[in-house]
């Protein structure tokens, strides 16, 4: 295969319009070729308005073009994992949307399928691991420049009471620990290199909308870490992740979506001295991600975030889930 990547979108949907197509449109290994829909003349508006060459009224059709490398899948959550088999069995590489799954049995038949072909990669789109600020605290976490870390915290929240939103429809995977409680547990197992041991979780759910719309988890990370979150999608927006060591402190103002045209800033709270301001250039994490993707399929290599993490992030949210339903810690 020769770059760039010929890649095809499943869905007009919201993100791969706006962000996603976009984005790999400037990416120097990744080319977006083709978008499907159901609606066909929806997928040729869209086409046209993104300057994509080819649109297909099925994603059934777009699958079987065998000019398309891979895929990109930002369909509902409870699609990611049959329309990446498909993908899959179409002999395409596979780039879903987060949530991995519905839960770590659905996840797990994605993995027993991506067995049958090893030569197709499938990663989960945590795009905010290939952004710069991401990395360099990563880097300060690891070089130890906050000492031993002991605590991370994360917030995550929006507003959203629509019924009609598929984030808020329970049969198609929609509440707010799957649609951003799991960037929350994923920070922490990204910054540490490590798993939790247990976790417990306390959550309110809509009683109308019958989906969770506020939930905090702790999770234990050894005897000397504690991580905790909140999530939220009936409050006003925020997000803010913090990062507590024994010599300082770490603030990541935007971790989720950095706007991919503006500086972007990390603080450091070093005891005894002035708050530090890290200014981090301009990125944009979704081009980043599809050509960190490409290579690896241009290279015959593992993709950055094999799809063994997306299991494990899995079975955290079904834990915290478990946890809130009987209240009592729940080991992993």
């Amino acid at each position: 295969m020769n770059a760039p990547v010929r890649w095809g979108v499943l869905s007009t949907a919201r993100i791969a319009i706006e962000k996603v197509i976009p984005a790999m449109q400037q990416g120097l290994l990744t080319r977006v070729d083709a978008i499907a829909s159901r609606d066909g003349a929806k997928a040729v508006e869209v086409a046209a308005r993104l300057g994509i060459p080819k649109a297909y009224s099925s994603y059934e059709a777009m699958l079987s073009d065998p000019e398309i490398d891979a895929v990109y899948n930002p369909l509902p959550n409870h699609l990611h994992v049959p329309w990446t088999i498909k993908a899959l069995a179409a002999g395409k590489h596979v780039l879903s949307e987060k949530p991995i799954a519905l839960d770590s049995a659905q996840a797990l038949q994605l993995a027993e399928a991506n067995l049958r072909y090893p030569d197709l990669r499938v990663m989960e789109a945590f795009m905010y691991r290939f952004h710069p600020q991401w990395l360099k605290a990563k880097s300060l976490v690891t070089t130890g420049a906050l000492g031993d870390i002991k605590a991370i915290h994360s917030f995550f929240s929006y507003y959203l009471d629509d019924p009609d939103n598929i984030r808020n429809q329970t049969d198609m995977g929609g509440g707010g620990l799957m649609d951003i409680g799991c960037y929350c547990i994923s920070y922490p197992r990204f910054l540490l290199n490590r798993e939790p041991k247990r976790v417990v979780a306390l959550i309110d759910m809509d009683s109308k909308l019958q989906v969770d719309r506020l939930c905090s988890g702790l999770m234990d990370f050894g005897p000397d870490i504690q991580v905790s979150f909140t999530c939220g999608t009936q409050i006003s927006p925020f997000q803010r992740v913090s990062v507590f060591g024994t010599e300082a402190t770490l603030e990541i103002d935007i971790p989720a979506n950095a706007p991919p045209g503006e500086t972007t800033r990390l603080w450091l709270y070093r005891m005894g001295k002035a708050p530090e301001e890290i200014l981090i250039p301009p990125s944009n994490q979704y081009t980043l991600q599809g050509d960190a993707f490409s290579r690896a399929v241009l290279e015959g290599k593992e993709v950055p975030t094999p799809l063994s993490d997306a299991l494990k992030n899995m079975a955290i949210i079904d834990a915290l889930f478990r946890s809130a339903k009987e209240g009592r810690w729940i080991g992993l």
